[in-house]
């Protein structure tokens, strides 16, 4: 078993393995911008390596750019599949090289994700583990159900939730963790369980509400990775937050494993993420903190000049239910819920077109360092 850290390792190890492939390459993709990776893919293919796609139906913002990379990947001989629809998201990252190997990734194949943030990917020849993606994989490719058989690898909506709150559970001693968004109320609670039973619990990304005896810290970079490290003996990391949407209603991927060595580094990484100044961001968490602020005015803006909603909703109920039923609705209510997922549509989408530049500018100037 190995670990990838991001920043540091690059798409180096991703691309030499698919440049090893003899026979096979099945790989899940959610986000994806990376031409070395895509231009490996290509020559896979033309040496006679089977390689199978799984992508996206949707991700925020980018269904254009997954169309696009799906058109180009036929056009290089990859067999193409699109996810169902049945869930919000299909976020899982991995691939799998001749049915021997196992990428499971904490990070998407992008720029941003893989040069400017603090992710984690594993490589293992575990059998079960491999099996297991291979099980997963063809159900999803397949459009079928997937029921798990090993119990370390962890998927959403299906095992997630009782296998990660069994994990947090049986720590005695520490609980070092890495989320973007801890925001499950269940999650939450055992957590705090945990903490009032003497577990020391260190948080590096955001808490949604305040946890009785539970550290958090803000991360020195862009936070993309969802790690757990227990006790400094087993650690999970996958691509699910300890939030309701990624543990009950996207398709998420992850693995808890024993390797002392792995959790070791793990262990100092995060020791060193922890007591880290955060000023020492660089570029991209220099540009982000802005662009979340001027989300923020986008959505506010938008959501203000919304025309009144509760009049036009109650004709569309009449209509739908018929004229005789009485609609009461409360205006103010519906007016407030309305312009809160305005809000938050808008404002997730303002940030995604910036990470997007944002990228977009990094790879140029990593292309050519005077355009900057």
């Amino acid at each position: 078993m190995n670990l990838l850290v991001q920043p540091g390792d690059s798409v180096l190890p991703l691309v030499e393995a698919i440049n090893k492939a003899k026979k096979s390459i099945e790989i899940a993709i959610f986000r994806f911008d990376r031409s070395e990776i895509e231009k490996a893919l290509a020559a896979a293919v033309m040496r006679g390596v089977s390689v199978h796609a799984l992508i996206a139906y949707t991700n925020r913002g980018g269904e254009k750019n997954l169309r696009k990379l799906e058109m180009r990947l036929l056009a290089d001989g990859v067999t193409v599949a699109r996810t169902a629809e049945d869930l919000a998201r299909y976020h899982g990252k991995y691939m799998i090289v001749d049915r021997r190997e196992l990428f499971l990734l904490a990070f998407n194949f992008t720029y941003l994700d893989i040069e400017h943030s603090r992710s984690f990917g594993l490589v293992t020849n575990h059998p079960k583990a491999v099996q297991e993606a291979i099980k997963l994989f063809e159900a999803d490719v397949k459009r079928q159900s997937y029921a798990p058989s090993f119990p370390d690898f962890v998927v959403s909506p299906v095992n997630s939730r009782k296998r990660l709150a069994a994990f947090i559970r049986g720590a005695r001693k520490s609980l070092f963790i890495y989320d973007p968004e801890i925001s499950d109320a269940t999650m939450i609670r055992l957590l705090e369980e945990r903490a009032k039973a003497g577990v020391e619990i260190k948080i590096i990304g955001r808490l949604r509400q305040k946890g009785m005896g539970l550290e958090v810290k803000k991360c020195r970079m862009r936070l993309h990775t969802r790690t757990i490290i227990c006790d400094e003996h087993q650690a999970f990391l996958g691509s699910q937050s300890l939030r309701e949407v990624e543990l009950g209603a996207r398709r998420e991927v992850g693995l808890i494993f024993r390797d002392d060595k792995i959790i070791s580094r793990l262990a100092k990484i995060f020791q060193e993420d922890w007591i880290a100044e955060r000023s020492t961001a660089g570029e991209i968490e220099n540009q982000a903190e802005p662009a979340a602020k001027v989300a923020k005015k986008v959505a506010k803006a938008v959501a203000r000049e919304l025309p009144p909603i509760a009049p036009v909703l109650e004709v569309a109920v009449k209509q739908f239910v018929g004229p005789d039923l009485e609609v009461e609705l409360d205006a103010a209510d519906v007016e407030e819920a309305v312009k809160e997922a305005v809000k938050e549509a808008v404002k997730e989408v303002v940030l995604d077109v910036a990470e997007e530049v944002v990228a977009q500018n990094g790879a140029a100037t990593a292309k050519d360092p005077e355009a900057a």
